[in-house]
């Protein structure tokens, strides 16, 4: 699928997603990623689950099975989805086709990145968010370290 999206006023698209970028409490550049509003969400969780490019039309079908709403919206939304750099489109016949540019753990780590790179004290952020994810996460979370320290993180 070709990738037609580009750099954009007030942002940086760096092949992933659209972010803008900013000073920290440090005064070193970061990148902010700009958490999706609610059908943005939806949007992208139906195409990172689906796992495969979709139109709007797509998309939509699959909404209205929960609740009513137009083709203009899903397609507005799809554009500035489009615009922000979370996904790609290429023209097939009269529709465009839409893909995520990264998957769901990257943009999950893009978002966990900017909270940590935002607080002073990026350890004391660590160790609150430990106390408050679930045995199952902590171990999740101990499973990705080891596998990050042996590089077997993909």
């Amino acid at each position: 699928m070709q990738d037609l999206a580009g750099p954009l006023p007030g942002g940086n698209y760096d092949g992933f997603l659209l972010a803008d970028q900013r000073k920290d409490f440090r005064g070193e550049r970061s990148v902010v990623v700009r958490p999706l509003g609610e059908l943005e969400a939806e949007i992208m969780d139906r195409l990172w689950t689906w796992g495969r490019p979709a139109t709007a039309r797509d998309v939509l079908s699959d909404l209205n099975r929960s609740r009513p709403i137009a083709y203009s919206t899903v397609k507005t939304v799809a554009d500035i989805l489009f615009r922000k750099g979370m996904l790609r489109r290429e023209k097939e016949g009269r529709a465009w086709v839409y893909e995520p540019t990264q998957t769901r753990q990257q943009y999950t780590a893009s978002l966990m990145q900017d909270a940590l790179g935002s607080s002073p004290d990026p350890a004391g952020a660590l160790v609150s968010f430990v106390k408050q994810i679930s045995p199952g996460e902590v171990d999740a979370l101990r499973a990705a370290l080891r596998a990050a320290k042996r590089g077997d993180v993909t």
